[in-house]
């Protein structure tokens, strides 16, 4: 029998995970619900909440609360809980161990692979980052897909026969639209837009910001000043937001809200659905802006399309699929829960890797354009930036491509490789995100041909190599942020510090393990600090050759009490050189 692998959802909101359970798939209930909010933070007394008991203190103690961390992800964000702080990575592998967890409950079985979603719209960084907190987790990440692209699986498991759908996915952080052909049991996904930082969490602030100028111009305060009065303006404004979908009115009530010279400020408004969608209304336009780039990207017109299918919880928001209606003709099928259907998706492509009979063969795609900078013409000057494409966006994935190019001068025995991301022909109006040295060229004349090989993986990651024609001489790489990705060091201490969140209460801890865990934390303080000595000057730099060398010193040594205190002195430093 082969190794269950589970499909994980990993929203900025709530997050779910979902198995193949005899050839049917199943979202798994997590503390009586099939959505976990996809929020972390610490009690009174540090213990760790996640999920609903994390998102139920929120309005009391958001700060040591946090949610919304996808929108992190990729980022050298750092984020407190109590003493310690953790990146984007370590936040979100708490979220996906709880989810571990509650499938291995379900199972009766250890679980230790995943696919995992992510926006069709992530970077190569955040992609890096979702994988890393995977394996914080504990959990191998088999394969990444696109959210999109996870919902045309679940749809083409309940419709027969050819079809072009249109999948509009807005959830809590992002927003994705794509293209997709269905053929029987083949999904190909042709062509995607979307925005990264567009989602229910805007439409909520929006909300936020009316009832903020309302308590303004009714009482003359400034709730912004008070962490708790915005925690509970936040959770009010969501929940009127979810209100709305249903009815045209909502009235939001917050009793005791501020204090003002002693006396209690309540906040008490009516909200209707027309002012709200009027608030969203740009954020709609822009979503519906790319839907008809998408087509285009695609080679298709609206007549081209047969559905139109609604993915991610603030797709319930009425105005959304009215002004898809109005724009495709063509009314968004809700037979779906738009809130499952990317989890259950992921399951299915885990069934399938899993060797289990499953409803669909995946095709994804790349929203990309990944190319270097070359010397060429623009606007009829030689210019050394013009953006060279290797891999197209809406390119089928996994996929390698290769280009020539050629040195600019005799006897050129060194070319610099920068790799872009992005669709400007200027390359300095794209995102760099990574770059090497071929040395030791040929000392040929110019004109020396450099073949540049780029593929791309299934989980949309990028590796770029380079070549000397004439001598063979290679240099490659595998694009991944410096900033998003840990290293061997940095994910051993990170799986440390979860693991020892999750440790149950009353677990004894030997003293080989705590000192196994004290010299994991200093080599990841060793890597860190090396990192950064290239950037430091003067006394800066002096002192932290100092206490690299102390570190060094105190792990090659048997004193405990000698390691706990250099940790301790060059923690206190990166701290300040950091900051």
């Amino acid at each position: 029998m082969s190794e269950k692998i589970i499909g994980i959802d990993l929203g900025t909101t709530n997050s779910e995970v979902a198995l193949s359970i005899e050839g049917k798939i199943e979202i798994v209930v997590i503390d009586g619900h099939e959505q976990l909010p996809s929020v972390v933070g610490l009690s009174e007394n540090g213990t760790l909440l996640i999920g609903t008991p994390a998102k139920n203190q929120y309005a009391l103690y958001p700060e040591r609360t946090i949610r919304s961390v996808k929108r992190a992800m990729g980022s050298d964000q750092r984020f407190t809980l109590g003493d310690n702080e953790y990146s984007p990575q370590e936040i979100s592998a708490m979220i996906l161990r709880r989810l571990k967890e509650a499938a291995e409950a379900r199972l009766g079985e250890p679980v230790s692979k995943a696919v995992i979603t992510v926006p069709a719209f992530f970077s190569d960084a955040q992609r890096q980052a979702t994988r890393d907190a995977g394996a914080i987790a504990g959990l191998e990440v088999v394969r990444i897909i696109n959210e999109p692209t996870a919902a045309a699986l679940t749809y083409e498991g309940i419709q027969q026969g050819e079809k072009t759908v249109l999948v509009y996915d807005l959830g809590g952080g992002t927003f994705d639209v794509s293209v997709v052909q269905i053929e029987g049991e083949h999904v190909e996904v042709v062509a995607s837009h979307g925005n990264n930082h567009l989602g229910g969490d805007d439409f909520d602030q929006k909300i936020v910001d009316h009832l903020v100028a309302h308590l303004s111009a009714q009482h003359g305060v400034d709730p912004t000043t008070s962490l708790q009065a915005m925690a509970r303006i936040q959770r009010a404004a969501e929940a009127a937001k979810i209100a709305l979908s249903d009815a045209p009115y909502t009235r939001i009530e917050e009793e005791h809200l501020l204090t003002q010279e002693g006396t209690p400020i309540h906040l008490s408004l009516e909200l209707n659905r027309h002012d709200y969608e009027e608030m969203i209304e740009p954020f709609v336009t822009e979503t519906l802006e790319a839907v008809h780039i998408a087509l285009k990207e695609a080679g298709l017109t609206v007549s081209d399309l047969d559905e139109v299918l609604l993915v991610g919880g603030t797709t319930r928001t009425p105005i959304i699929a009215r002004q898809l209606e109005e724009i495709l003709r063509i009314q968004p099928r809700s037979e779906l829960n738009p809130d499952l259907c990317v989890a259950a998706g992921a399951a299915i492509q885990a069934a399938v890797i899993a060797g289990e009979q499953a409803t669909g063969v995946l095709v994804d795609i790349t929203p990309y354009t990944f190319g270097i900078n070359a010397l060429d013409y623009a606007e009829g000057m030689i210019y050394p930036y013009v953006f060279s494409p290797l891999i197209r966006k809406n390119s089928v994935i996994p996929t390698t491509k290769s280009e020539v190019f050629y040195t600019a001068y005799d006897n050129q025995t060194t070319v610099e490789i920068n790799v872009y991301q992005g669709e400007s022909r200027d390359a300095l109006q794209n995102t760099k995100i990574g770059s090497f040295l071929i040395e030791g060229l040929s000392k040929a004349p110019e004109g020396n041909p450099i073949i540049c090989t780029f593929s791309l993986d299934l989980d949309g990651i990028l590796h770029v190599a380079a070549q000397e024609k004439i001598s063979g001489k290679e240099k490659s790489i595998t694009i991944s942020n410096a900033i998003a990705r840990f290293d061997e060091a940095q994910m051993d201490a990170a799986k440390l510090r979860i693991d020892r969140m999750f440790a149950e209460e009353g677990e004894i801890i030997s003293p080989e393990q705590e000192h196994n865990r004290e010299v994991v934390q200093a080599k990841a303080l060793l890597e860190k600090a090396r990192s950064l000595l290239d950037s430091s000057e003067g006394d800066n730099r002096e002192d932290l050759i100092d206490q690299i060398e102390t570190l060094e010193d105190a792990l090659a040594g048997e004193d405990e009490q000698v390691l706990l205190e250099a940790i301790g002195e060059i923690s206190d430093l990166l701290y300040y050189l950091e900051s």
